[in-house]
């Protein structure tokens, strides 16, 4: 039982660094191989640039079906990765959850 638990915890928490890793690769690929659409993303019409902002633009792109344009294999996995990540991780951790409350005693 404490293996299953470990293992559904150790899921939980590497599927959440691969949901930035795919993050930060899709914004990598998107800056070398497609400046111009890059600069839509991180300049803002107004005001200036800063990281927060250029990460709040980047999810607006993610939960959009922009990346699907850009018809790129390697921008195409990151997003899959991205997207899927979080909803393999949140049920390890509920289950992780769930075993520890099963398995009080009393």
């Amino acid at each position: 039982m404490i293996i299953l638990y470990v293992l559904l915890l150790l899921a939980g928490i590497a599927c959440f660094v691969m949901h930035f890793i795919a993050q930060y690769r899709f914004a990598t690929i998107l800056r070398q191989r497609y400046p111009e659409q890059w600069k839509i993303i991180a300049v803002p019409e107004s005001g200036k640039a800063n990281g927060f902002r250029t990460w709040t633009r980047l999810q607006h792109v993610l939960r959009s079906g922009a990346p699907a344009l850009f018809n790129d294999k390697q921008l195409s996995f990151w997003h899959r990765a991205w997207r899927l990540a979080p909803l393999i991780a949140w049920p390890c951790w509920f289950a992780a959850i769930a075993l520890q409350y099963f398995a009080r005693p009393g």
